[in-house]
């Protein structure tokens, strides 16, 4: 198999109330649960998962709800700054409906690259588009009140904020393979074309805009797909090649990663395919038990005891 990267695997940030933020993404934005585990460097907080029916790379974003009073994040440079999601063409006037039935802050739609879209705001501050696609041919998942003609298809661009592209620039171009496709003032639009969809990284450069703060309602990393382990290695390689300090293989239970901080200060993950969200729990019951790595299993009756419960 081609060693490529395949767009985005997934999108990780931070949130404060759990069931704040399983109302919201489950419920008003209609993605389906599809995971519920514990940070696995710290079991005593959630890892929520949410995506398309299985699980598919470039619909899946996941929360570590660090509980209620803790310390609001900032966007600004050097992170993760918008997450973009790709909808049918004509369907944002629903949003619109549902934003304002909900009380969801967003901004009136408009439009970038010759693409409609609309920006909104979850309940901790974490900023979100909407982008109207007419070719995404991905099955969403559907609810009783966001049916398939408007539905979240999985991700359409990652937009990252920073004084200085250049460096960040050559790890799109030269390991990655995405190339610049267009540039609109201060945003510039990467692109892969080993995938159709969830294949654009945007650089907005910024070069007097201050550092952003992670914590509550900020991005903590943006992982990139590899179809299996053999690849996941053969970047490692290439990182490490460039200069860059990169992580040894890490077990997520459900993909393997690589993680490492590129030049402009992003925190950026490979992650495979393999093997899948339904490692541990059949396909129909995704999301709805507490799912541990074997390391916190013995410890479970005391992680359950100090975890929120979630409705």
């Amino acid at each position: 198999m081609e060693n490529t990267i395949l767009g985005l695997h997934h999108i990780t940030a931070i949130a404060g109330d759990a069931q704040c933020n399983f109302n919201f993404y489950s419920k008003i934005l209609g993605l389906r649960f599809i995971k519920k585990t514990v940070n696995f460097d710290d079991p005593g907080t959630y890892h929520f998962y949410f995506g398309d029916e299985t699980g598919s790379a470039g619909t899946i974003l996941t929360f570590f709800p660090w509980g209620n009073g803790i310390p609001q994040g900032r966007r600004g440079a050097g992170m993760a700054t918008e997450i973009g999601y790709s909808v049918p063409k004509g369907s944002l006037e629903f949003w619109i409906d549902r934003f304002e039935k909900y009380n969801v802050i967003y901004n009136k739609p408009a439009e970038k690259f010759g693409e409609r879209y609309l920006t909104f705001l979850d309940p901790d501050g974490l900023k979100l588009e909407l982008t109207e696609v007419a070719n995404d041919s991905r099955k969403p998942w559907t609810t009783e009140e966001v049916g398939a003609d408007a539905a979240l298809r999985g991700f359409h661009n990652i937009t990252l904020t920073l004084n200085n592209m250049a460096g960040t620039a050559r790890i799109l171009t030269d390991i990655f393979g995405y190339r610049l496709a267009a540039t609109e003032v201060t945003r510039n639009r990467f692109v892969t074309n080993a995938v159709e969809n969830a294949a654009i990284v945007d650089i907005v450069e910024l070069k007097e805009e201050k550092l952003g703060h992670v914590a509550n309602g900020t991005i903590h990393h943006v992982a990139f797909r590899v179809a299996n382990d053999e690849i996941l290695m053969h970047f490692r390689e290439k990182v490490a090649a460039a200069g860059l300090n990169i992580t040894p293989q890490i077990d997520r239970n459900y993909f393997h990663s690589l993680y490492f901080r590129e030049p402009g200060g992003v925190l950026f993950e490979i992650a495979t395919d393999n093997p899948g969200f339904t490692v541990d729990e059949p396909l129909e019951e995704l999301g709805k038990n507490l799912k541990l790595p074997a390391q916190y299993e013995s410890r479970r009756e005391d992680i359950e005891a100090h975890l929120v419960t979630i409705n």
